[in-house]
């Protein structure tokens, strides 16, 4: 992408996010039970929902009720499920005109299984057009956003490819990104394979922010944060650490169950727990990381200190777990903090 003085910004004159990627339409069906192969088991309820890092944290931002303008980016189809997002979008007041429109290939969608006696998701997923979203798909320079957010490292074909120069095409997205003034963000996607070191340490060191979970940032490393069913503190430490050094601008964001750990390249470490839930509480938690994200995108727009970021970052993401799509469950962000009162935080796992 050309880079001229005329188009970029300084941070302080932008405003809003901007968030890009696989853009998705989740089904969700909430199943009796997880069944072993070559056997039944019983769908309770089913939805269409919202899915994809875009998709979801606009619309968690949209509910929690930013004043901040909201736009999106990135390849849909030319079909009906690209018109439900379409819709969706502008009843929140998503700006969509960055949105391209396909005919080569169908919107993404995702079958998302939860079983009901426990929220535990899996996925089957249609890669669709998202495979098609290129760096010139995202025309950044036409956006006055603040914040740019792209998701899913690993699930987008086109810019996890190689790149002579940045190693990734997202690499020189963001690097693009940076030089327009945007402040960037990245979230990664769970997958089985050993392409996270490939794909991820690239692009650190021009983001400002990346989101992992501990099974993401622990295939970047090759380190086992969760041993014998808990959070190991030293190899958490140890991987932030690694992280840091491997170039991210300002924080290492790490999310799990228990809550949510932060570590800045200033030496700042923030460990925020999430919030007692009892088991019928979690309806599902497909969208409880990118609601994380959304809480924590929310406070660092508006310039909060992190420790208030992450607050909001875990109370919405245990409002968006009352509900089996990923953002029907998320309300104005005063009420999502309401719900620390109610229900109080976990025990920290820092000692």
């Amino acid at each position: 992408m050309s880079l001229n003085a005329s188009t970029s910004k300084t941070t302080a004159e932008r405003k809003g996010v901007l968030t890009a990627g696989n853009w998705i339409v989740d089904h969700v069906k909430v199943i009796d039970t997880w069944p072993t192969q070559d056997t039944l088991a019983n769908i309770e309820s089913e939805y269409r929902g919202t899915g994809g890092a875009p998709f979801n944290v606009l619309i968690a931002l949209a509910r929690l009720g930013v004043s901040f303008p909201l736009a999106g980016a990135g390849i849909i189809g030319q079909d009906e499920p690209g018109d439900w997002i379409i819709q969706t979008c502008k009843k929140f007041g998503v700006d969509t005109s960055l949105i391209n429109r396909t005919s080569n290939a169908p919107t993404s969608y995702t079958d998302v299984m939860t079983v009901h006696s426990t929220g535990r998701r899996t996925f089957f997923h249609q890669r669709g057009a998202n495979s098609l979203l290129d760096q010139q798909a995202i025309p950044l320079d036409r956006s006055n956003a603040k914040i740019f957010h792209l998701g899913y490292l690993l699930l987008l074909d086109e810019l996890d490819r190689p790149d002579k120069v940045f190693r990734t095409k997202a690499a020189a997205l963001f690097k693009s990104a940076s030089d327009l003034g945007f402040i960037t963000s990245a979230d990664v996607v769970s997958e089985e394979s050993d392409r996270f070191a490939r794909i991820v340490l690239p692009a650190l060191p021009y983001l400002d922010i990346i989101f992992l979970n501990e099974f993401e940032a622990a295939r970047i490393l090759s380190f086992e944060i969760r041993q014998h069913g808990q959070i190991d503190v030293p190899t958490l430490l140890r991987t932030a650490e690694v992280l840091v050094a491997a170039g991210v601008r300002r924080w290492i964001i790490i999310h799990f169950p228990e809550g949510v750990f932060a570590a800045s390249k200033d030496g700042q470490r923030i460990f925020q727990p999430s919030l007692q839930l009892l088991p019928e509480w979690i309806k599902g938690s497909a969208g409880a990381g990118d609601a994380i994200a959304a809480g924590i995108l929310l406070g660092a727009h508006d310039e909060l200190p992190m420790e208030q970021c992450l607050a909001f970052g875990v109370c919405a993401a245990a409002a968006s777990l009352r509900h089996p799509s990923c953002t029907e469950g998320i309300e104005s962000i005063d009420r999502c903090l309401a719900l620390s009162h109610e229900l109080g935080y976990q025990p920290s796992i820092m000692g």
